[in-house]
Parts: C-alpha cells; sequence; structure tokens
C-alpha cells in the first residue's frame, strides 16, 4: 500500500515559479510505479499535467511543455512536479498519483491506484 502525502504549491502572480512535493511512503517509486501529476481547475474534469516512469521516461501536456518538470527524488522518496513562467490558466488543485510498471500505458485518472489529498495552486494575472 502506497500513502501519498502532498505539500507546497500557493499563490503566485503570473510568470513565476511555484513547486508542488509529493512524499511517498513506498521505498522506490521511481523503480516500480508509474507516477504523476494531475491537476483539476472548479467545473473541469481531472486531467493529466505529466508522467514518469522509468522506462517511459518523462510526458508532458503540450501547454506546459519547457515550462513544467517532473522528477524523483528516491533518497528522499519524494515526487515533485516544478513549475515556472505560471499562467492563469495553471490555476487547479494538482494531485500526485502512482500505479505500479515500469511504463505509464495511459494518462487516465481511473487508471492510477493512489492519490495524493490535492494542494491548491493559484496564478493570479
Amino acid at each position: 500500500q502506497v500513502q501519498l502525502v502532498q505539500s507546497g504549491g500557493g499563490s503566485v502572480q503570473a510568470g513565476g515559479s511555484l513547486r508542488v512535493s509529493c512524499a511517498a511512503s513506498a521505498g522506490d517509486m521511481l523503480t516500480y510505479y508509474c507516477v504523476a501529476w494531475f491537476r483539476q481547475a472548479p467545473g473541469e474534469e481531472r486531467g493529466s499535467v505529466a508522467t514518469l516512469s522509468r522506462y517511459g521516461g518523462t510526458d508532458f501536456i503540450t501547454s506546459v511543455k519547457g515550462r513544467f518538470t517532473i522528477s524523483v527524488d528516491n533518497t528522499e522518496k519524494t515526487l515533485y512536479l516544478h513549475m515556472n513562467n505560471l499562467k492563469p490558466e495553471d490555476t487547479a488543485t494538482y494531485y500526485c498519483a502512482a500505479r505500479a510498471g515500469l511504463y505509464c500505458p495511459t494518462n487516465q485518472p481511473a487508471d492510477f491506484t493512489y492519490w495524493g489529498q490535492g494542494t491548491q495552486v493559484t496564478v493570479s494575472s
């Protein structure tokens, strides 16, 4: 059983940077899990932002490519989402997620087993 506890996020003006973190109870997330960040804005469905897996590498939605990075620190057992050049449309609740596997075959929320509690990111114009 994997437990994910999120921290970070907050409020920033457009063009600023934030980081969200996701601490895992599992010993080696990158070896055995596909991990991901999702986001959900009010009135919208939860959607993928980025995925990372050992053999699949990283993948990002088009709107965040070049601005967001996803990484895992196995020593700290923590997943990170670094967000630069933030835009108001990035405002949402951000969720980390994980599923067993060396690849991320899909980026659909229903296919992920473990979830963090969510962290608010607000970007003002």
